[in-house]
């Protein structure tokens, strides 16, 4: 079998799909594979250059490519698209990959560490609760009229989650006004500028 120098990789849940060619272009490897058999698949090839549509999981993955010696390439999908030849499936996918990966002008994406990614996670799941309160506060909100009151300061305050302070209650009011607490940046030491206070 000819030497392979370029690997399109398009990865799934289940099945990954290969498409390698070689120095003069010409496709060697159009096969797919199973998740399992990924890794045993590449330790058995010579290290080359593997290009992935950047996602959640391709940062894993790239390290373990990397692990095993193959020089590794990560792309924002946007900029693969343009190179899919044909109608959208998996097998046309990794041949658009592969075709990217060797453009002198591609744009790539850094490959993360796990603490990186953690990091992203984090920040992730604080504004999905902060976005929550907000609904919660904007569905009970309407509710005030109903109740013939419509003073600003007979209002129930939302504290943080940590259940330090108890909800104040005033005048038996139902009506909801959500004062988010100055909030310190997480302790994950990443150098991400954020503001965490904010008022809803």
């Amino acid at each position: 079998m000819q030497t392979v120098t370029t690997i399109g990789l398009d990865i799934a849940k289940s099945v990954f799909q290969v498409h390698g060619i070689d120095a003069e272009g010409k496709v060697v490897i159009r096969r797919q594979l199973k998740r399992r058999y990924v890794l045993a698949f590449f330790q058995k090839l010579a290290p080359c250059l593997v290009g992935i549509e950047a996602c959640a999981s391709s940062h894993h993955w790239s390290r373990e490519l990397k692990g095993l010696g193959h020089t590794v390439r990560l792309m924002p999908p946007a900029y693969v698209k343009p190179y899919v030849k044909r109608q959208k499936n998996d097998a046309a996918d990794a041949e658009a990959i592969c075709e990217a990966v060797t453009r002198a002008n591609m744009r790539f994406v850094a490959t993360k560490t796990p603490e990186q990614q953690s990091c992203l996670m984090l920040h992730r799941t604080r504004h999905l609760f902060v976005r929550q309160q907000t609904a919660v506060i904007n569905a009970i909100q309407p509710i005030s009229p109903s109740t013939g009151s419509s003073r600003r300061s007979d209002a129930m305050v939302l504290r943080n989650c940590s259940g330090s302070s108890p909800i104040r209650v005033t005048n038996g009011c139902p009506r909801l006004r959500a004062r988010a607490l100055p909030r310190s940046a997480p302790s994950c030491g990443c150098s991400r500028r954020r503001s965490w206070s904010s008022t809803v």
